[in-house]
């Protein structure tokens, strides 16, 4: 059974840190490309981070570049997102997301407020 769990969210204050965590069980993690996704109330989901299997390239969204870092750790099926600088616009549930060919699959989503 494929499974996608994120921790780690939860009310920080603008320009506090937050480090999300998705662990993966129920398929071959390490070739898998692993993404967080985050969705705003009322708006449509965007891609926030991207990894591919290995971890030798990432890519992010125009509006959190410099501010979130992805990384995995295949040995522990884990994937991370690292989130500095946090504004109320970052508020959202954010998704983890692992997909490899034409399979893909999604966590239940966790929330972050950023909000004094």
């Amino acid at each position: 059974q494929v499974q996608l769990v994120e921790s780690g969210g939860g009310l920080v204050q603008p320009g506090g840190s937050l480090r999300l965590s998705c662990a993966a069980s129920g398929f071959t993690f390490s070739t898998y490309a692993m993404s967080w996704y985050r969705q705003a109330a009322g708006k449509a989901r965007e891609l926030v981070a991207y990894i591919t299997s290995t971890g030798g390239f990432t890519k992010y969204g125009d509006s959190v570049k410099g501010r979130l870092t992805i990384s995995r750790d295949n040995a522990k099926n884990t994937v991370y997102l690292q989130m500095n600088s946090l504004k109320p616009e970052d508020s959202a549930v954010y998704y983890c997301n692992a997909k490899r060919y034409s399979y893909a699959y999604w966590g239940q989503g966790i929330q972050v407020t950023v909000s004094s």
